[in-house]
C-alpha cells in the first residue's frame, strides 16, 4: 500500500499513476483520503492541545495540595475530569479516523516504473528480448513473425506439424485428465511415470541452482491467513482466484510468494541483514476464475501445480538491481533447459495493483505456434511491506519499509509442457530430456516415449 506521506507529498504523481493504470475511478479516493487526513491532523492538533492543558492542570493541582490549598485543588480536579472526558472522546474519534484512512489507502495501487509501457490491457505488452532458436511449423510462420515483430529472431522451419502438448501427454501416457475429472473435476490431472520424475527433478535442480546464488530453500505452509493474503495482493480482486477453507481463517496458497512474505510479517531487519533471499517450493492452488474457454484441452491451465519461487527482501536503493538479478536467474534456468523464450514488458493496465514493474518470460511452444507465459518477475517496492509491516533499521536507528520482489524460478507444469513440445523427437517418438536434468532423473526417464515403454 501507499503511505499517507505519499498522499501528502506526491498527490499529483499518484493521480497521474492512476491515469496510466486506467484506474481514474480511484482518483476521488485520493481526494477523500486527503480530506480525511486534514481532519485527522486538525483533530490531533486539538488533542495534543488538550493533553498539554491537562498536564498543566495536573501540575497545578499537585502544587495546591502541597501548599495545603485543598479546596481550590478539589475545584480544579473537576476541570481535569472534564478535560479527561474530552480527551477520551477525541482519542476515540482519532483512532476511528486513522483506521479509516489506512483502510482507504489499501485501495491505491503501487507507483509504476517510468519504463512501463502505458496501455490498457495485455495487447499492449511489449517484447523486449528474445533468446534461442524456436522450431516453427510452416503454418505458424506468419504468427511467429507477428510475435517477433521488430526483432530478427532466427528459427528452425518445420515442414510437418509438431504435436501439441495435450496430444503428447496422451500418446506418452504421462498424464490422465479424464480420470482426474472423475475424482476432482475439470482442470485437474494425474501426473504419471516419467512426468512425475521430471516434475521432481525440475524442483530439485532449480533449488540447487538458486542455493548456489545465496537463496535459502524453504517449503512454506500450504495455507495462510487472510491477513497474509491481504498484505500480498489487492485482496478484493484476488479473492475470486484463491480457495478458501470453509469455516476457518485459512486460504490455500496460489504461490509460495505469499507465505514467504508472511514469514517476516511485523518484523524489523537489523543493520546488515539484507538482502534476504528465499527459494520456496510449494504446490499452488488457483481457481482460474475468468479462464472459461481458455486452454480447456490438456494441462496448461490447471487448478493445482508445483512451483519454485524466488522471493527477496532488499534495501530500497537495491531493489531495481535485484529485479534484474531475479529475472536473469529465471532466464538462465530456461537457457540451461534449451527452451527458446522472449521477455515481455507488462503494460500499465495489465500490471496488477502490487507491482511497480513486471516482466513475463514466455517460452515458444511449437505445437501451439506461439509464446506462452511460464515466468513472472515483479518488483513491489514497499507496497507489500507496508501492508505486512516489514521494516529495516537504518544506521541512525530509525526504521523504514523494505522492498519486496518475487519471480518464478520454475513453474514445473508449464515448463514440463514446454520441454515436451520443444524436445520431442518425431523420428524416435521420444522426448529427450535436457542433459542438465539427467543427474536428477532415473536413467529410464532421461527419455520419455513409447520406445522406452516397449523395451
Amino acid at each position: 500500500m501507499l503511505g499517507i506521506d505519499d498522499v501528502r507529498k506526491r498527490k499529483e504523481e499518484i493521480i497521474e499513476m492512476l491515469k496510466k493504470r486506467y484506474l481514474e475511478e480511484l482518483i476521488p479516493k485520493v481526494e477523500e483520503i486527503e480530506q480525511m487526513d486534514e481532519e485527522w491532523r486538525a483533530l490531533l492538533k486539538e488533542l495534543n492541545s488538550l493533553r498539554a492543558e491537562r498536564n498543566k492542570v495536573s501540575k497545578e493541582i499537585g502544587r495546591m495540595y502541597r501548599e495545603g490549598n485543598t479546596k481550590d485543588a478539589e475545584q480544579l480536579k473537576k476541570k481535569a475530569a472534564e478535560l479527561d472526558n474530552k480527551i477520551t472522546e477525541l482519542e476515540r474519534k482519532e483512532a476511528v479516523l486513522k483506521k479509516l484512512i489506512d483502510e482507504n489507502l489499501r485501495y491505491l495501487p503501487n507507483f509504476i516504473h517510468p519504463e512501463v509501457v502505458v496501455g490498457p490491457d495485455d495487447s499492449h505488452n511489449k517484447p523486449i528480448k528474445f533468446w534461442g532458436t524456436p522450431k516453427v511449423w510452416t503454418k505458424y510462420i506468419d504468427n511467429f513473425r507477428k510475435e517477433t515483430n521488430g526483432f530478427n529472431v532466427e528459427y528452425e522451419r518445420m515442414c510437418s506439424p509438431p504435436p501439441h502438448h495435450y496430444d503428447l501427454v496422451k500418446m506418452l501416457d504421462v498424464a490422465d485428465v479424464e480420470r482426474a475429472g472423475k475424482t476432482s473435476g475439470s482442470r485437474f490431472y494425474y501426473e504419471k511415470k516419467g512426468l512425475v520424475f521430471l516434475d521432481l527433478a525440475l524442483a530439485r535442480w532449480a533449488l540447487e541452482e538458486l542455493m548456489s546464488k545465496g537463496f535459502e530453500p524453504v517449503i512454506p505452509p500450504y495455507m495462510t491467513r487472510r491477513r497474509v493474503e491481504e498484505a500480498a495482493t489487492y485482496f478484493t480482486d484476488f479473492e475470486d482466484v484463491i480457495y478458501k477453507v470453509e469455516g476457518e481463517d485459512l486460504y490455500l496458497i496460489p504461490t509460495a510468494e505469499h507465505p514467504l512474505l508472511g514469514y517476516h510479517m511485523d518484523e524489523i531487519f537489523e543493520v546488515g541483514e539484507l538482502p534476504k533471499r528465499y527459494a520456496g517450493w510449494s504446490p499452488c492452488f488457483r481457481k482460474e476464475a475468468g479462464a472459461h474457454g481458455k486452454d480447456t484441452k490438456g494441462i496448461f491451465r490447471v487448478h493445482q501445480f508445483h512451483k519454485v519461487e524466488q522471493f527477496s527482501y532488499v534495501y530500497p536503493e537495491e531493489s531495481w538491481g535485484e529485479f534484474e538479478f531475479l529475472r536473469n536467474n529465471a532466464e538462465e534456468l530456461l537457457q540451461k533447459l534449451e527452451l527458446p523464450y522472449r521477455v515481455v514488458e507488462i503494460a500499465s493496465g495489465d500490471l496488477g495493483m502490487a507491482a511497480a514493474r513486471k516482466h513475463d518470460i514466455e517460452v515458444w511452444f511449437p505445437g501451439q505456434g506461439r509464446y506462452r507465459e511460464v515466468t513472472s518477475c515483479s518488483n513491489c517496492l514497499s507496497w507489500q511491506a507496508r501492508r505486512a509491516n516489514i521494516r529495516y533499521r537504518k544506521k541512525d536507528g530509525k526504521t523504514d519499509y523494505v522492498h519486496t520482489l518475487n519471480s518464478t524460478a520454475i513453474a514445473s507444469q508449464r515448463v514440463m509442457l514446454a520441454i515436451l513440445e520443444n524436445h520431442y523427437c518425431a523420428e524416435e517418438n521420444v522426448v529427450k530430456i535436457p542433459k542438465t536434468l539427467h543427474p536428477y532423473l532415473p536413467k529410464e526417464f532421461r527419455e520419455i516415449g513409447i520406445k522406452k515403454k516397449e523395451e
